[in-house]
């Protein structure tokens, strides 16, 4: 099921999403864990399915609950009721055999699935690839190789929250990798060994034309499957580096050029979103022989200004700075960008290493919509760990199986047909009115309240019910939007004449 989900996640806002969650060890016959832990991340109906003699949990005295470390503030016995009784009854197509629905490539190397680590501390060390690669990652991008010393801040990161404490935006200050050139090459060299079929992507940052190349060519030699330019980065010491160089199509070129010198292999220039527009960037990689464009990295921020000293976050020895911001906030900037790449001719058949808030499957999903080829995350991981692969993996292969879809390479781009830049193309003859459920409605005027003060003054609240005046309503669906309920949905059209 798409639409309509039976468990969300508000049922489960407690749930801490525990490492070696107690609920699963007092539980003799299910994971109920993992069961949490995909509906949170959008896969009810693979959680369902993959519950075993699921009807014992109907009569259990829920051991799980009472073994969850915020005992009394989960309802994990009714959330598995509700995955057993509505959910699995439901599910319209039985959960895959195999994930060959998930094969893809990057330039033609091919991938066991889309979903790569992103070049950051996620993918920053051997141990780290090595245990995501057990998990399920077809790859990695390892963290951005220089020959420069980088000595890191303290603090490094800060967050803005959601209700349930979970991050919504994250920032960081962080640099490059720490470890040497000859260290880096050392780990590339025992990643290929013990994992060949895992891609391994080299990001690079070099200070020349000469150190682009060379950079370039010493991970080609030691293992690399792939490069990727790091033309993006906001958070370098020095001017002229990172974000500097992407904001300039000319020196895109120029080093893009010459990495591109110094290896056989594909070369993907990871562009910045610090811009107007993505395009002459792109552009200007592929005249300097790029085979593909990564985007977007993080977009320069400032975040948590504190009312009492006046610093934002995060504060070192009283001083901070602008830095990179991520998370599932930006996702809306990160598609309107991958967007641009994809309806851009002059970049047709060129890969697009797609990034920027993905949490879950649905998120992968409209990047390839989008015209993205495959996916790189890791502000998720940093949150949850590399364990969500299963569900990115699960929710996918799940969704292409229920809609007959063969490959997840013959949806890349299919919904760039539906999105323009300009918003003269939308039919504005019609209204669409919402539509009140009476039966779901809490009486909270939340619908009333935002449509005085921030619609048009559509909506009567009369003995704690809405009531919509037609004559008024412009069907924006605000109230839509603010309904703690759900309780309006989209109902009958006018038409204007």
């Amino acid at each position: 099921m798409l639409t309509n989900r039976i468990v969300k996640r508000k049922d489960m806002l407690s749930c801490a999403l525990c490492s070696d969650a107690p609920c699963t060890s007092a539980c003799p016959h299910q994971d109920p864990a993992k069961a949490l832990r995909s509906i949170w991340f959008d896969n009810e109906d693979v959680a369902a399915l993959e519950l075993a003699d699921s009807y014992r949990c109907l009569y259990c005295d829920a051991p799980c609950e009472k073994r969850c470390i915020r005992a009394g503030k989960v309802p994990i016995r009714e959330i598995i009721q509700k995955l057993c009784k509505e959910v699995k009854e439901q599910a319209e197509v039985e959960l895959p055999k195999n994930e060959d629905r998930l094969r893809c490539d990057i330039c033609g190397i091919e991938l066991e699935n889309p979903f790569l680590l992103s070049s950051s501390v996620v993918a920053s060390s051997y141990d780290m690839c090595a245990r995501a690669f057990e998990a399920g990652w077809a790859g990695a991008c390892f963290k951005t190789i220089c020959s420069f010393d980088i000595h890191e801040a303290s603090p490094r990161f800060s967050a803005i929250t959601g209700d349930n404490g979970s991050i919504v935006g994250f920032k960081n200050i962080e640099q490059l990798s720490d470890h040497s050139v000859a260290e880096n090459m050392e780990i590339f060299r025992r990643l290929k060994e013990k994992y060949p079929t895992k891609f391994i992507l080299a990001s690079i940052m070099g200070q020349d034309e000469e150190e682009w190349e060379t950079l370039a060519r010493q991970c080609e030699e030691n293992g690399a499957d792939a490069i990727e330019l790091n033309f993006s980065c906001p958070n370098m010491q020095e001017d002229g580096m990172g974000s500097d160089i992407g904001q300039i199509p000319d020196l895109v070129e120029k080093y893009t050029r010459a990495a591109k010198r110094g290896t056989s292999i594909p070369v993907l220039a990871k562009l910045t979103p610090n811009v107007a527009e993505m395009s002459p960037a792109a552009e200007a990689a592929l005249r300097g022989g790029a085979d593909g464009i990564a985007a977007i990295n993080t977009i320069k921020s400032v975040m948590g200004v504190n009312p009492y000293t006046y610093v934002s976050a995060p504060a070192v020895r009283g001083k901070s700075a602008i830095g990179g911001y991520s998370g599932n906030a930006v996702k809306p900037i990160a598609l309107r960008f991958i967007s641009e790449l994809g309806k851009n001719g002059s970049l047709s058949g060129i890969h697009i290493s797609g990034m920027g808030g993905i949490e879950t499957w649905r998120d992968a999903l409209e990047f390839i919509l989008m015209g993205a080829g495959s996916i790189q995350i890791t502000t998720a991981v940093m949150q949850y760990g590399y364990r969500i692969i299963d569900d990115l993996k699960a929710g996918l292969n799940y969704y292409l199986k229920q809609f007959e879809i063969r490959s997840v390479k013959d949806i890349i781009g299919a919904g760039l047909d539906y999105i323009s830049e300009s918003t003269n193309v939308l039919e504005r003859d019609t209204v669409l009115f919402p539509k009140f459920d009476k039966t779901k409605c809490i009486g909270c005027g939340r619908c009333f309240i935002s449509c005085m003060d921030g619609g048009h003054q559509a909506i009567r609240f009369e003995n704690r019910t809405p009531y919509l005046d037609g004559s008024k309503c412009v069907g924006c669906h605000l109230c839509m939007l603010v309904c703690p309920g759900e309780a309006i949905s989209p109902g009958r059209k006018r038409i204007n004449r």
